[in-house]
């Protein structure tokens, strides 16, 4: 075969099968777009409707996956590949990565029982068995993201968050905020125990009902603990833990209220 029947053979390539490959590939990458806009203005749209973001965010995105793949093997017929015996192919070989990938199966099985059951959802305060706690931030069938107070992102697998035992802060609307104050054993009690109850009502956190609670808890070896127990917004637990903290303090100096050291009496035999 001589140089210009090799040329033809590219020209005439181009010209059929070519064409339809390029054409094909052009139309392919527009309804990927099309799609991405689509599922976009769905997603806006449920957000306006209120409808849960756990499962809209999940549930689009898995819509949105399996569009594409109907695209794709669309595309692979329009340019005359045999698609059956892709599918057919496609399914042994998932399978074989079936029986491989149990891990990531159950990881699938465990975002279903997530979406499912809602122990949590996008948006909500958590804190797992293993310690990692933080925001949920997405939740796709594989994994759940959690981004921690400090900004670091957590990836852990849906098959753990839903066979392991966590805790869910975001789920009541109060929370109650627990503070163990000490004084001195020759300090006022009394006017201790009504400090810190004024510095609870001036942080404007503490609820009227469930009523505060500030009470001695115990005689411990260097100081008489005092605890509050205060309920609030679950928004406003920091902001009153902290604020508590500070204005205590600040109230038990003016007062001439003493937080005391950790003490230890050590008692020597006299020598003769």
């Amino acid at each position: 075969m001589d140089f210009q029947q090799i040329l033809d053979s590219v020209l005439n390539w181009l010209t059929t099968s070519g064409v339809k490959i390029v054409l094909g590939l052009v139309v392919l990458f527009f309804l990927f777009k099309i799609t991405n806009l689509v599922f976009g203005k769905i997603s806006k749209s449920l957000k306006k409707k209120k409808v849960d973001l756990t499962a809209s965010v999940v549930v689009t995105a898995t819509l949105r996956k399996i569009v594409k793949v109907i695209l794709v093997v669309t595309y692979l017929g329009f340019i005359g590949i045999e698609t059956s015996s892709i599918i057919a192919a496609v399914a042994s070989l998932g399978l074989a990565l079936g029986l491989a990938l149990q891990g990531s199966l159950s990881n699938i099985a465990g975002g279903i029982i997530v979406l499912v059951l809602r122990p949590f959802k996008i948006g909500d305060y958590i804190k797992c068995e293993n310690g990692e706690e933080g925001t949920v931030e997405n939740i796709d069938m594989y994994y759940t993201y959690i981004v921690t107070n400090d900004n670091k992102v957590i990836t852990v697998p849906n098959s753990q968050m839903s066979t392991e035992s966590l805790t869910n802060y975001s789920v009541k609307s109060t929370r109650r905020v627990d503070i163990v104050f000490q004084i001195a054993y020759d300090d006022d009690y009394e006017k201790a125990r009504n400090i810190i109850l004024q510095c609870a009502a001036s942080t404007g956190y503490v609820l009227e009902l469930p009523a505060p609670f500030i009470g001695m808890s115990a005689h411990a070896s260097s100081a008489i603990e005092i605890t509050a127990k205060l309920w609030c917004a679950a928004a406003d637990y920091w902001p009153l833990y902290y604020a508590m903290l500070e204005k205590v303090k600040r109230a038990f100096d003016e007062n001439g209220i003493t937080i005391p050291f950790q003490q230890l009496d050590v008692h020597l035999p006299s020598i003769k």
